[in-house]
């Protein structure tokens, strides 16, 4: 499986936040939203990407006063990308190695879509389902 296939099950919608704004405008939009990482981006440049993460650690350190610091302060500033025909298996893989919980899908320099390490899991479970659903049918059938 593609990570395209998960796109055009998921959708394609990216947010993206400017990185002026401040962290708590960015953690309103996070909540309101339902999500766990926005992309900080200008000009449809890619400048970092800042998750519930990265605001949770700038929390311990700067304390309260994080929430008026501009969300480029605490955004993970290089931000690895994938490519729609990458597999399923090798973009976990590279999440897994990396630590990381999001990977924008870009084509050409554009963003086009964004996976979460929860996405790519469901649909490995998923696909598990069906093969042991298979296999599970050809030995009744066997017997």
């Amino acid at each position: 499986m593609k990570i395209a296939d998960i796109l055009d099950t998921k959708g394609r919608d990216v947010h993206s936040v400017l990185p002026w704004l401040t962290v708590a405008e960015v953690v309103d939009r996070l909540g309101r939203l339902g999500i766990g990482a926005v992309l900080v981006s200008e000009s449809n440049s890619i400048q970092g990407i800042v998750s519930e993460r990265d605001i949770v650690r700038a929390l311990r350190k700067h304390g309260a006063a994080l929430l008026t610091m501009p969300v480029s302060e605490v955004m993970t500033r290089y931000v690895e990308t994938c490519d729609p025909d990458e597999t399923v298996a090798h973009a976990m893989a590279r999440m897994t190695a990396g630590r990381y919980r999001h990977l924008p899908v870009v084509v050409d320099g554009r963003v086009v879509g964004m996976v979460s390490i929860g996405d790519l899991v469901k649909h490995r479970v998923r696909e598990m389902e069906i093969e042991t659903g298979v296999l599970r049918d050809a030995v009744i059938a066997r017997y």
